[in-house]
């Protein structure tokens, strides 16, 4: 199953604070800690803070630790289906 994730970081009382959040994102992002079930097909950053993703897994469960990871951000998390697969299954639908 596709998801986009969507997350925004949170804000921090101090410089010293946001650091130590940006630390722990580049830590938890790293190649050898994220869930090997989690396939991104699309990471892109918000001009300013925050950014979107295109992750597709069998293990929804794995979304849950990305999100509890990486603390210093909140995420919303919602299932998609590929453009074309959306459009036939609409004309299924309708007909």
């Amino acid at each position: 199953m596709k998801y986009v994730v969507t997350w925004r970081e949170r804000p921090t009382a101090s410089a010293a604070e946001y650091e130590a959040a940006q630390t722990r994102v580049r830590e938890a992002f790293s190649r050898g800690r994220l869930p090997r079930s989690l396939t991104f097909h699309r990471f892109v950053a918000r001009v300013g803070l925050g950014g979107y993703a295109v992750v597709e897994t069998d293990e929804p469960a794995d979304l849950q630790y990305l999100a509890t990871a990486y603390e210093p951000a909140s995420f919303t998390v919602e299932p998609v289906v590929d453009g074309l697969d959306a459009v036939v299954a609409q004309a299924r639908g309708v007909g």
